[in-house]
């Protein structure tokens, strides 16, 4: 001891030494750690005050460039006023020389002739004014599908805002915003950020228009101008609204579709503002309905077409952009947010068959096993796919196995993903939160009530599905008919409405899991009575023999080792199935070896035959008072094999007198025989000629047991009789 306290006291004294060595060290490096707060309180003093002078220099910036884009607006459409009154000089050229000089030197051979020539040359600037109109229109869609993708880019570029978004375009005296002309720094690169934004005028050349106009007006010829440009117009309006008959192959055909409709109508907006009653807005509603109604026509009968859920869910995008950016050129489009409900029903198909293929490669990769766990880590790794507590087996010691089997987190991870899937579409849809949920929780029910349990029943019908699969199918959907409120919380949490709410839908998990449950269970009873079967196939009695062989038949035993194996697999089963389970199969067995006596083709039994098949029934009731099940009250289960216990005791103990003199009454010894039975198996047991009467060695000693079963075989027969009667 005294050695280790000296030991300990030498250690302390070099750890003191350590201590007092560093501690200088550690007391400079906090006072220049204070040193370089204060440096660092400085640089963020003056990195503020940067910032602050650069947000002022920057207003100052932005407002001269919002001055330059105005400047150059101006430019633009004084060029295209000049351009447009070229023309206008000529017809006044022509109308000072009509009205005044021409008239002053009218007696001038050359000045009738001026006069003869000015018509023809009015009606030569309508030509060429409307040959340019004509190359306008005839270019027009090509030019109409730029500007109709520059619009869409704009609004599905920009974060959605209770106000629709602006036009494209630019008029004369309308103010417009830098964010207006520009696109979003924050949606593409650097070198694209300050790229101006194309509009209208600068894809399409309305010169031609504005030029064609104005001539017709001053030649007083303006209606016949609007009536063949709206004309037009309108032929072209029925070509744009045409799709491509593979439309709905990709997104891209959606996409070209709607870029055409949209550059139509944003030409026809341009033009509604652009100049005064070649269009009115009675027209341009006209159209517009027209198109609607074509437009709904169109993308319902393409949209059932597809089975891919992306490209849907693309197509719905697509159109939200799409009645976003004509809603902000003032057209209604309430008809096509009505047509994304029925676009989410398709949506919510294709999902379905997606998902109905997912839950089928889960089911056939399962192994129908309990999950084993080795590590803590993979214990919480499972948990944290899907929700399981059970105190009992979280104390156990490692490692363990969960009850259910690898599919059961699968499933309910990948019902979760169908959720996520289904809330994509009711984004942008501008729907309340609790219609979302309600959206939510339908598309959920349908999943579970139509998609699962379907995928679900075939499985359990499956021929390589035996009775252990059976049994673990049982325990998988009592886990996840448990999980049903979680992912009723899962839904909360994303929507954040109450499930308290009134309207609120309830998910049907549990009755589709019972549903399952239900028939894995009559598919277990069914699989076990054709096992039992298979087993009663392999009986081979010699019914004629002397004297039993003292023991039971190897087929019966090999049956009975086989249901007790099963039984246990059945622990995990909730009781009254695996009670079910047992009293059923008891109740088939029993049954097909009653059959198996009766059978019409076997004509003779000895007495030995009915001892061996006696022996047989003895150890299926020892089977059934070994309890291979829990539960059973007293003798219950042996009472499946009574009516074959009593008709054996009768042949066996050859008590007829009793039974016919206790027949018909509550307390008989054989209530459970009835006559025929007992008849059709005596008359097997009759002689009925020398070489195969089974008395025939007794026939001298034994004549009154013979005339006993004759009479026996009567009285039978008259209760027979008297039954049927």
């Amino acid at each position: 001891m005294e050695k280790l306290d000296a030991r300990i006291r030498n250690h302390d004294r070099e750890i003191e030494k350590m201590c007092n060595f560093h501690h200088q060290g550690f007391v400079d490096a906090i006072t220049e750690l204070l040193k370089v707060r204060a440096d660092a309180e400085k640089l963020m003093g003056q990195v503020t005050d940067t910032n602050r002078r650069l947000q002022e220099a920057g207003r100052e910036v932005t407002a001269q460039t919002e001055e330059v884009i105005r400047c150059r607006i101006q430019q633009r459409n004084m060029a295209t006023t000049v351009e447009k009154l070229q023309y206008y000089a000529a017809l006044k050229t022509m109308e000072q020389l009509e009205n005044v000089y021409i008239p002053r030197v009218s007696q001038h051979r050359f000045c009738q002739i001026m006069a003869e020539n000015l018509p023809r040359l009015r009606e030569d600037i309508k030509e060429i004014s409307m040959s340019d109109l004509k190359d306008f229109l005839e270019s027009i869609r090509k030019h109409s599908d730029k500007v109709g993708e520059t619009a869409m880019r704009q609004v599905g570029g920009m974060t959605p805002t209770p106000t629709p978004p602006p036009p494209v375009y630019s008029l004369n005296g309308r103010t417009h915003t830098h964010n207006d002309l520009m696109m979003d720094e924050d949606a593409g690169e650097e070198d694209e950020a300050d790229e101006e934004i194309l509009t209208a005028q600068d894809l399409v050349d309305f010169s031609p228009v504005y030029r064609c106009l104005h001539i017709y007006t001053v030649l007083g010829d303006r209606e016949t101008f609007e009536n063949y440009y709206r004309k037009q117009r309108k032929k072209q309006a029925r070509l744009v609204l045409q799709p491509q008959a593979n439309m709905h192959e990709t997104v891209e055909g959606y996409r070209r579709y709607f870029n055409q409709i949209v550059g139509f109508f944003v030409v026809e907006d341009h033009i509604l503002h652009a100049t005064r009653g070649l269009v009115t807005r009675a027209f341009t509603d006209e159209l517009w309905n027209m198109a609607l109604s074509k437009i709904i026509a169109v993308l319902r009968t393409h949209s059932s077409y597809c089975d891919d859920p992306d490209l849907v869910l693309e197509l719905k995008n697509l159109i939200v952009i799409f009645a976003d950016t004509l809603q902000g050129y003032g057209f209604p489009v309430n008809r096509l947010f009505d047509l994304l409900f029925e676009v989410r029903d398709q949506y919510n198909e294709t999902l379905l068959k997606k998902w109905a293929l997912v839950f089928r490669w889960i089911f056939e990769l399962d192994n129908y096993s309990p999950i084993p766990v080795e590590t803590e880590e993979e214990y919480k790794l499972v948990v944290s796919r899907f929700p399981f507590h059970d105190a009992e087996i979280e104390k156990q010691d490692f490692p363990k196995k969960l009850p259910m089997s690898q599919s059961v987190p699968q499933i309910y991870t990948q019902v979760k993903e169908f959720i996520y899937a289904s809330l994509k579409f009711s984004e942008s849809l501008h729907r309340s939160s609790t219609e979302i949920d309600d959206m939510l929780r339908k598309s959920t029910n349908l999943l579970l009530t139509r998609t699962l349990s379907s995928c679900l029943q075939n499985l359990i019908k499956k021929p390589h599905i035996g009775l252990t699969e059976l049994v673990q199918i049982i325990i998988n959907t009592t886990h996840l008919e448990q999980a049903c409120r979680y992912l009723e919380e899962f839904i909360t949490n994303i929507t954040n409405v109450s499930p308290e709410t009134v309207h609120t839908t309830r998910l049907y998990g549990l009755s589709t899991f019972k549903d399952a449950r239900h028939a894995a269970e009559g598919e277990i009873y069914t699989k076990l009575n054709q096992k039992i079967d298979e087993f009663i196939q392999l009986a081979d009695y010699e019914w004629g023999m002397a004297e039993s062989d003292g023991r039971a038949s190897g087929y019966l035993m090999d049956l009975i080792n086989f249901l007790r194996s099963t039984f246990q697999v059945f622990t995990h089963l909730p009781g009254k199935v695996a009670q079910t389970a047992c009293m059923s199969a008891c109740k088939h067995l029993s049954t097909s070896l009653m059959q198996m006596l009766l059978d019409t083709e076997l004509k003779q039994i000895s007495m030995g035959a009915i001892q061996q098949f006696n022996l047989d029934v003895i150890q299926c009731e020892l089977f059934a008072s070994s309890e291979p099940v829990p539960g059973f009250q007293g003798d219950t289960l042996q009472l499946a094999f009574i009516d074959l216990r009593q008709l054996l005791d009768l042949f066996m103990v050859w008590d007829w007198s009793t039974y016919l003199a206790d027949y018909g009454q509550p307390t008989s010894k054989y209530l459970r025989v009835n006559p025929a039975t007992a008849l059709a198996l005596l008359e097997k047991m009759k002689d009925t000629s020398k070489k195969n009467n089974i008395f025939s060695g007794f026939r001298k000693n034994d004549r009154d047991k013979q005339k006993l079963i004759e009479t026996v075989v009567k009285q039978l027969r008259s209760l027979v009789n008297g039954m049927s009667s």
